[in-house]
């Protein structure tokens, strides 16, 4: 993942949760909003069905206007302008409380005229509690702008509120959850690059200071071989040989490894032109075929020219990897047979070999990073696992299709699906 992409990741992201936030802010300031004023308009109505009872009971006429009102956000009085039997009173509030449903404690007082003073009533619960459990609070204010008056009180409006309103609090947690994750992703995502940076800078370093030493070492191995002394001594000549073959099957390894570290740095800048693919093909099989001292390399092309467009080096590498890997993974006497197959507007390359075959769960990982199909305790294919994963990659830069097909012991093939050229 590249860096913009990461900070498109993470200005995205952060987007998000500011709006997650401003989103899931204002529809819990809504919702308590709403829940409320209903319940100052259930409150409303218990309290005004209580005092037009109270006043039928005692035979007086309701005062007309402010006779509810709410002082706080769980605190009402009511002016009902007659005197107040308390036990009437606490009988109907209970009585219409439970006639609007409304499962919450309260506590209650009542002016004394004579003592000037709001005395306490009683805390009215719904749970089974007693009286012992209960939190009475007789500290209420009392109203000089009102004669005859009862006070009620909701000691527990807020947890009441919050008791019914479970689905929003849930889905407060879950948005909260997931904004976390995103953040632990994001962290996770940071460090697993860094660690990938540092990787990459240790392989690019690493391969780098292998060039100078690899062609130190070709210099001298070509010299030595030119020398007359070594060719006349036929031990001599072939520890010479091992020298050279070793450092060129190094030094491929070490550009294999550059290719794709430059690959992943960068994107694959592609230079394309037209070529005939018959042509070509030919040329990397008969290079290929004298690094085989047992086996060949069999090839069947088109009749006629066939012409792509194609990036022709990278085309080259392509080929060239898929059969070297076909010779390490075919044993003693390895046999690769490259076809192609036209149709009008495409072009399939198979390149099939006769080696251990893959079995389906290593298909899907074929074409990873560092993926080496196991060959079991024998460990005598070489590699860093790089060859296919350039090929994948190279193949998806053109928009080329590439597909396997494997049986244990019945050896692999490869189709590469290619658009053929065709002039404006």
């Amino acid at each position: 993942m590249g860096n913009n992409m990461i900070r498109r990741l993470i200005v995205l992201g952060g987007l998000s949760i500011i709006g997650i936030i401003f989103v899931q802010s204002y529809w819990l300031l809504k919702t308590w909003d709403i829940k409320d004023k209903e319940f100052d308009q259930t409150v409303n109505i218990v309290l005004r069905n209580v005092a037009e009872r109270m006043s039928k009971f005692n035979k007086t006429v309701l005062p007309k206007e402010n006779l509810i009102q709410r002082k706080s956000s769980n605190y009402y009085a009511v002016n009902i302008n007659s005197e107040i039997d308390a036990g009437l009173l606490e009988q109907y509030l209970l009585q219409e409380m439970h006639k609007q449903s409304l499962n919450i404690d309260f506590e209650y007082a009542v002016f004394d005229c004579y003592s000037d003073e709001l005395v306490y009533g009683n805390y009215c619960s719904n749970d089974l509690v007693s009286e012992k459990d209960m939190n009475p609070n007789s500290d209420f204010r009392k109203f000089n702008d009102l004669i005859y008056y009862f006070v009620v009180r909701f000691p527990k409006r807020e947890s009441f509120l919050l008791a019914n309103r479970n689905m929003t609090l849930t889905l407060t947690v879950l948005s909260v959850l997931a904004i976390i994750f995103f953040l632990y992703s994001m962290w996770i995502i940071m460090e697993q690059k860094r660690l990938s940076e540092l990787q990459k800078d240790f392989i690019n370093n690493m391969t780098h200071e292998f060039k100078t030493p690899l062609s130190s070492i070709k210099i001298a191995a070509d010299f030595l071989a030119t020398d007359p002394h070594v060719k006349n001594d036929g031990r001599l000549h072939r520890y010479v040989q091992i020298i050279k073959d070793q450092n060129l099957r190094l030094n491929n390894q070490v550009e294999k490894v550059l290719n794709v570290a430059h690959m992943e740095k960068d994107s694959i800048e592609l230079k394309k032109e037209v070529f005939e693919i018959n042509e070509t093909l030919s040329s990397v099989i008969n290079n290929e075929s004298l690094k085989l001292k047992h086996g060949n390399i069999s090839f069947n092309g088109t009749i006629q020219p066939v012409y792509i467009l194609a990036d022709k080096l990278h085309f080259i590498n392509v080929v060239a990897n898929m059969i070297d890997n076909a010779i390490k993974y075919s044993g003693e006497d390895p046999k690769v047979d490259i076809s192609l197959q036209e149709s009008d507007h495409t072009i399939q390359m198979h390149i099939k070999d006769n080696g251990i075959g893959i079995d389906k769960d290593n298909i899907k990982k074929l074409f990873e990073k560092f993926f080496r199909v196991s060959t079991g305790d024998v460990h005598n294919v070489k590699g860093f696992g790089l060859g296919l994963y350039y090929v994948n990659n190279i193949c998806n830069s053109h928009g080329w299709k590439i597909r396997v097909e494997s049986e244990i012991n019945e050896g692999t093939e490869f189709i590469i699906t290619i658009p053929k050229y065709k002039e404006a």
